[in-house]
Formats: structure tokens, sequence, C-alpha cells
């Protein structure tokens, strides 16, 4: 791959990461042919924050249009979200959710980002699980990084069909089909 020029170099690292904010340095870097520090300057010149800081960004950005879950019942960061559509959450995966053992993230912790993904793509203050239909289909080893993607099929009645697929490195580590039930809001009243 030909160098760019660094005006260049400046205009396209701005193209991918409005595309994707959410690619890392390294990845940037690759993706360039420069290196990683070339890629700081950049962004630093650009005042462009690093990774975290435009997850972070986003991520608030997307809370505040969620009406089933508290920010913090959210399993992940929510990246995008389009009510009654679609969302995307990413979870950074560590030891403390994995087996001591083996080092393989529990499958709880899996479940819970994508129901509670699902949750936060319908449009209902108030929503339980009525079906999960799941599949774990890879191991994740502590270290790796989920990304889930959910997308609302069908509305019938008070039912949400939300179908759930979760990645890491685009293997698909993950999949669910649930059915949320929403409720009439007068159910949690004391």
């Amino acid at each position: 791959m030909a160098r760019l020029k660094k005006q260049e170099r400046l205009n396209r690292l701005t193209e991918i990461l409005s595309e994707d904010p959410f690619l890392t340095d390294e990845e940037l870097s690759d993706t360039l042919g420069v290196s990683i520090q070339t890629i700081r300057l950049d962004r630093m010149q650009l005042n462009i924050p690093e990774l975290r800081e435009r997850v972070r960004k986003v991520a608030t950005d997307n809370y505040d249009k969620v009406k089933t879950l508290g920010r913090s019942e959210i399993v992940g960061e929510l990246i995008d979200l389009e009510l009654n559509k679609r969302g995307i959450s990413v979870l950074e995966t560590d030891e403390a959710l994995a087996f001591e053992k083996t080092k393989i993230v529990k499958g709880h912790y899996i479940f819970a980002m994508a129901e509670s993904l699902a949750m936060a793509v319908i449009d209902a203050h108030v929503a339980l699980t009525g079906v999960a239909n799941i599949k774990y289909r890879v191991p994740v080893i502590a270290g790796q990084k989920l990304v889930a993607k959910a997308e609302l099929v069908r509305v019938r009645g008070s039912e949400y069909f939300i179908h759930i697929k979760i990645t890491s490195n685009q293997d698909q580590v993950f999949r669910g089909k649930f059915i949320l039930v929403a409720l009439d809001g007068s159910v949690i009243e004391s």
C-alpha cells in the first residue's frame, strides 16, 4: 500500500472513525499502514479522543433513549440504539467474568449482555423476557471483546421478537431469539 500524504491520511482517519468509532489505534495503524504512535499524534492533531472516551460518549448518548432499564443494568457499553429497530453493545471481558481454572467467560454474563440489549431495544417502560431460545457456539476466553447486535424482527400485540448475535473477532459466539413481553406500567406501582 502506498503511503498517504499527511493531509490525505488525516482525512482518511476522520472518515474511517466516522464509520466505525470503535477501532483501536492498532487497527487504525494496520489500516493506514503507519505506526501506532503516528495514529496517536494524528488523533491529537484532529482532537479525536482515545477509544475509551469515544465509546463512553457514544454510549452516554444512547443510554438516554433506553426506557426499560436503568443505565447500570445494561451489561456492556451501549454504542448504538434505534428504539424498536436495532441496537449494538460492546463488552470487554476480563478474568473477573471467567472461570478461574479455564479462563472461559461464564455463560450468564454472555446471556445477560444479550438479554439487556434486547430489553434496551424495545420501546416499552416495563418488559420481561417471556421466551429465550439461545445457543452458545464458541467459548469466550477472558480478554476477548464481545460485540452484540440486536434486531427487532416482529411485534405482535405486547410481544417483541428480537434476534441477538454476539461475535468476537468476527466469529459468532452466541445467538439468541428472545420474545419480550411489555407489561402495563400499573403492574409495578406499589
